[in-house]
């Protein structure tokens, strides 16, 4: 069975009706077509209707035409719904995925949460050099993340948005494992020290990219 992902969506844990789809073996227009369904019965309920958007979030992304197509973030509850549409053994392994997984991703994300507010001092330590730089430029903070992101994985931070997440606005630290996270502050610290006692652009990536490769 497909192994479903999830993700963090302004502040909580979804999966993405495409995901859904390829975990419950239906085309994706039949699972938002079920999606719309549900929503419409939520939304004009005679008891005056539940927020649909407390189970199924509607998106969009990007396909390979360079198209934008509709999708939906899933919550628990949604998978909830979904789940409890289906029967069988086919049924009985989805709610077993999802739930499992959810219960991971929640201790994965509490991880995140704690490492992201460990490492914000360092990055605004950061971008406050950039900015009281007077031979800064506007690209400056874009050009020295990447080269954190770089030193850690070999990839730009765009690269790992394409990778991980095509066709989304989502933030590429936003897609890092906690584990990864650990990684990244790391060089973000060596490059924000780096920059703190005057190392150049260039000098500043010949030292981290080399000590990458060791």
């Amino acid at each position: 069975m497909y192994e479903l992902k999830l993700a963090e969506h302004r502040g909580q844990i979804v999966a993405d009706s495409r995901d859904v789809a390829r975990a419950i073996g239906k085309e994706h227009y039949r699972v938002i077509r079920m999606i719309n369904t549900m929503r419409t019965h939520l939304n004009h309920a005679k008891n005056g209707g539940v927020k649909s958007l407390k189970f199924f979030i509607p998106a969009t992304y990007t396909d390979e035409k360079g198209e934008e197509r509709p999708c939906y973030y899933l919550t628990r509850m949604g998978c909830d719904m979904v789940a409890n549409k289906m029967t069988g053994e086919r049924g009985t392994l989805f709610t077993a995925a999802y739930v499992t997984r959810f219960h991971e991703m929640e201790a994965e994300l509490t991880k995140r949460r704690e490492l992201r507010a460990e490492g914000k001092p360092q990055r605004r330590s950061l971008t406050d050099m950039i900015r009281d730089n007077p031979e800064a430029n506007r690209w400056d903070y874009k050009l020295y993340t990447d080269l954190a992101y770089k030193a850690a994985f070999g990839k730009t931070a765009a690269q790992i948005r394409k990778e991980r997440a095509p066709g989304s606005k989502r933030h590429a630290v936003d897609l890092l494992t906690a584990d990864e996270l650990t990684v990244y502050q790391k060089q973000e610290i060596a490059v924000a020290s780096l920059y703190a006692v005057g190392v150049d652009y260039e000098a500043m990536k010949a030292v981290l990219l080399t000590e990458r490769t060791r």
